[in-house]
């Protein structure tokens, strides 16, 4: 076993992954294919293990026995952490206390059903975010889940068993977890016990088995379940080389790598090599490897360089594109980094010759593959069976003229190096004659190619010996010296043209890797701050019609029953009339690409590609070709097949933050109904109460009889109906004001009026307080709306009487400042934490329990309306203690507007 030395950066890499994850706690998986399987049942002995056997501190956070007695009993001598109880729509849900986990923090901890979506008001969404923190505090943790449950396979379980699980757990949880521990049961077992009521109780069980628990589900879940394991243990082999620099394959799987050119005999070797993995029960990986040299291939090969690709992918192979120089190397290379155990290769087709030229590339894949097998298959004679290219139109088939054009080149730089050795050189400088011919020679090649300069070199030797070399103006040669001038000079003309033709090539190569990292950098860049579907379309539209020469799209998407509907479109192209609908509808349900450039369709007049994202589909891309597009290249497919790739995952970026707003908009929604069910029956409750109290004294007949008790009693229901008013009539402002169903009439107006008003209408409320009102003499009108901005002092007013000591002062005051009235009211009470300054200002939020209650909406409705006005309301400190209500108001006059919240307000849920 040959080992390399380990890259020093990978090295430090390396220990400082290693040093991360020494402080994080170790997550174990027991994965199962089905419930009923045992995994609880295994998780938790070995949990019993660790306790008893290296003594560690085991707790339970939460172990799901679903009623089964072996299960629970296993639970006996361990530790368990009491659930958490959590309120929701009159039910009493127990949840993992992750608090008290955190606060216990045991060696190890055991937290089942890691998929598990945890109850309204949690911390955390799901389980497995809970898991998360644990691992971070350094915990330990046991888990189970089914295979199922991955988020990667969630549309594969669907199709195969009809349901669609909603709890999943992202794979990256799943691949980083530090075990895995498969819980394995034969199918027939799974469903004995589900029969005799070990899985299921009876009548939940025959629902089971005619949905779920089919036989063939199972079998197919067991194979996913094997499968998935199999890879995470195939990645794990594949970090362990790269850590030690091991490079040679390990044959733990069959993993077979066929080499592709454009040579017609392809094919054939292809569908070899399909039938040897076939036998083997191994991968098929199909590579080609493109050097500088290829990218001057015909258009001819290069259509049947896509026809073979397509072919590895139509018979189940990955087809993959290498670049490099040598392509022997970067084949052997890449076939050690997928851990391929065999490569199939063609047998050369051309002459012996050549090889003692340049080492065939058989020779070197040989030399190279070391401990790889390598396999030699004929190709000699052409099976039939591939397609055979499609006629070329006739712009691409005019390559002659370009020919020919190199070759009038090279007489006419070979004639003009003849005639400046003529006149400058003569017959005695005949090294710098051979340096001039040398010179056309490599003009020739930097400027027509290869062939070209090779002509330019023949030319170059026969005008040297028939001008320049005695006998003069004759191919006849007297001094045998001049022989060797000759083919020296051919030799150096023959490696100037191949080196300066491999510098074409490399640059060549180098623009086009530039333009695709390029237009696959922009594109990107540009998605990743795109915001809304439709605009993330609009610039991959952009992108794609600067990249591929004019092409057009269609983009369609899921509608709301799940069938394609157009949600891009650009003029001349997707015709539901036509059969476009039908072969979208082909990409979407089979996820593969289908019409133009494809077998599947061909006849189409686009080519459709499904869009993907980390969680499946999510709609399918429709690209017209316009003359430009060349869809038969394999660069030119590759890189749609990556602007797709992109195009999918931003959609479902869009996807997901428009779930995470609906999700948020939820919680919001279940908190506000919850805060105003307990504030309103609370709050409505009291003063009910009281009137309902001092009512049926007044009507009892053995009630009081002094006048002056009765009296009071009338006094304290009124006061308290009134206390009712105010609750309803908040609530009702509340709901007028959020669905903009109140107009703002603004009317200039005196300031000290409204105030005025405010404070008769609070007089009673007071109870001997101070109240002070300074407004000056000289204070403009100001626009405003007087019975909403009497409402807003109302409102402060009363918020100053709830939540200051009895009897302490309120001041209002006004003033006019720049192009705004200003007005405050001021009190002596114990202020607004800094904080609290801005969620005062919430619905529902009450920073302390005032005098009298409140629902908290008294605040939220004068912000609305100072707003609706274009002003600010705020509060701060007051100097000498306590706190300051300000709003402004705009003294320009403003035309009457709707009373609506702004959107920001909204989003504060006030």
């Amino acid at each position: 076993m040959a080992l390399r030395r380990p890259d020093p950066d990978e090295l430090l890499a390396r220990v400082r992954e290693e040093e991360r994850e020494s402080a994080r706690g170790k997550l174990t998986i027991f994965f199962g294919y089905a419930p009923g399987v045992g995994k609880t049942y295994t998780m938790l002995e070995a949990a019993r293990l660790e306790a008893e056997d290296q003594k560690r501190d085991v707790v339970v956070g939460i172990a799901e026995t679903h009623g089964r007695y072996d299960t629970a009993s296993l639970l006996i001598g361990l530790e368990l952490l009491p659930r958490r109880k959590v309120e929701h729509r009159g039910i009493t849900l127990e949840e993992f206390d992750l608090d008290a986990a955190i606060a216990r923090k045991p060696q190890l901890l055991l937290v089942d059903e890691l998929a598990h979506t945890n109850a309204p008001g949690s911390r955390h969404l799901k389980r497995w975010q809970d898991v998360q923190e644990l691992l971070d505090t350094g915990i330990d943790v046991f888990s189970t889940m089914n295979v199922q449950h991955l988020e990667s396979l969630n549309d594969v379980v669907a199709q195969i068993t009809g349901v669609v699980v909603r709890e999943t757990v992202p794979d990256a949880v799943f691949d980083t977890a530090y075990e895995v521990r498969v819980v394995d049961l034969p199918v027939d077992e799974l469903l004995e016990r589900l029969h005799e009521g070990k899985v299921y109780v009876p009548h939940q069980a025959a629902r089971a088995i005619d949905n779920f628990f089919k036989e063939g589900n199972l079998i197919a879940l067991r194979e996913l379940a094997l499968r998935r394991t199999a890879e995470r243990v195939e990645a794990k082999m594949r970090g362990y080389k790269i850590a030690h620099g091991i490079e040679e394959s390990w044959h733990a799987g069959e993993r077979i790598l066929v080499c592709i050119s454009p040579s017609p005999h392809s094919a054939r070797l292809v569908r070899a090599a399909r039938r040897m993995a076939t036998s083997l029960h191994a991968e098929l990986v199909g590579v080609y490897v493109e050097t500088p040299a290829s990218l001057r291939m015909s258009s001819t090969d290069r259509e049947r360089l896509a026809q073979h690709m397509r072919l590895v992918e139509s018979l189940g192979g990955e087809p993959v594109t290498l670049r490099g120089e040598d392509a022997a190397s970067e084949t052997v290379n890449y076939a050690r980094k997928r851990n391929v155990t065999k490569i199939v290769v063609g047998k050369p087709t051309h002459s012996r010759w050549r090889d003692i030229v340049r080492p065939s590339f058989l020779d070197d894949v040989v030399r190279l593959s070391r401990e790889i097998d390598v396999y030699v298959i004929s190709g000699q004679e052409p099976d039939g069976g591939s397609t055979p290219p499609r006629k070329l139109p006739a712009l691409e088939q005019r390559t002659p003229p370009i020919e020919l054009a190199g070759a009038a080149a090279a007489f006419v730089v070979v004639a003009a190096s003849t005639a400046i050795n003529w006149y400058f050189f003569g017959h005695d400088q005949l090294p710098d004659v051979v340096m001039v011919f040398l010179l056309g020679v490599l003009v020739v090649s930097m400027r027509f190619g290869y062939m070209p300069s090779l002509l330019a070199a023949v030319l170059s030797v026969i005008a040297f010996d028939f001008f320049f070399v005695p006998p003069y103006f004759s191919f006849a040669v007297t001094d045998l010296r001049h022989i060797v001038t000759f083919v020296v000079m051919f030799v150096v003309a023959l490696v100037i043209s191949h080196l300066t033709k491999r510098v074409r090539d490399q640059a060549d190569s180098a623009r086009n890797s530039e333009r695709r990292t390029a237009s696959l950098y922009a594109l990107s860049r540009e998605l990743g701050v795109a915001h809304g579907r439709q605009r993330l379309i609009e610039v991959a539209e952009r992108h794609i019609r600067d990249v591929f020469g004019g092409a057009r799209i269609a983009v369609l998407t899921p509608g709301a029953h799940g069938m394609l509907e157009p949600a891009f479109v650009e003029p001349g192209t997707f015709d539901p009339a036509d059969k476009d609908l039908g072969v979208a509808e082909w990409a979407w349900l089979h996820q593969r690409p289908a019409g133009v450039g494809t077998d599947t369709l061909p006849s189409a007049r686009a080519l459709f590609l499904p869009l993907k994202g980390a969680r499946g589909r999510v709609g399918v891309l429709a690209i017209y070709p316009s003359p430009a597009t060349r869809l038969d290249d394999p660069d030119e497919r590759q890189l749609i097949d990556t602007f797709a790739g992109l195009v999918g995952s931003a959609i479902e970026r869009t996807e997901l933050v428009e779930e995470a707003r609906k999700a948020r908009l939820r919680v919001e929604t279940e908190q506000l109904r919850n805060s105003l069910l307990s504030s309103v029956s609370h709050d409505l409750r009291t003063p009910l109460a009281v009137v309902q109290g001092a009512t049926s004294s007044l009507l009892d007949e053995h009630g009081p009889k002094d006048p002056k008790v009765r009296r009071e009693l009338l006094q304290t229901a009124h006061e308290e109906s009134l206390r009712l008013n105010r609750l309803v009539r908040n609530l009702l402002d509340m709901t007028r004001l959020e669905a903009g169903a109140l107009r703002v009439q603004k009317e200039p107006q005196p300031v000290e009026e409204v105030v005025g008003a405010a404070l008769g209408r609070m007089e009673d409320r007071f109870h001997g307080r101070e109240v002070h009102a300074n407004i000056p003499l000289d204070m403009p009108l100001v626009p405003f709306d007087s019975a909403l901005i009497e409402q807003v002092l109302i409102n402060l007013l009363e918020n100053a009487t709830k939540y200051t000591p009895a009897g302490s002062p309120i001041d209002v005051s006004a003033r006019a400042k720049g192009d705004e009235a200003e007005i405050e009211v001021a009190d002596r009470g114990p202020g607004v934490d800094v904080h609290d300054r801005e969620r005062v200002f919430e619905k529902f939020y009450r920073a302390r329990e005032g005098e009298g209650g409140g629902v908290g909406l008294g605040l939220t409705i004068c912000r609305g309306i100072v707003s609706a006005h274009g002003g600010r309301i705020w509060v701060e400190d007051r100097p000498g203690g306590g706190a300051v209500f300000r709003f402004t108001l705009p003294l320009e006059k403003v035309a009457p507007s709707r009373l609506e919240l702004p959107e920001h307000e909204e989003s504060h849920a006030q």
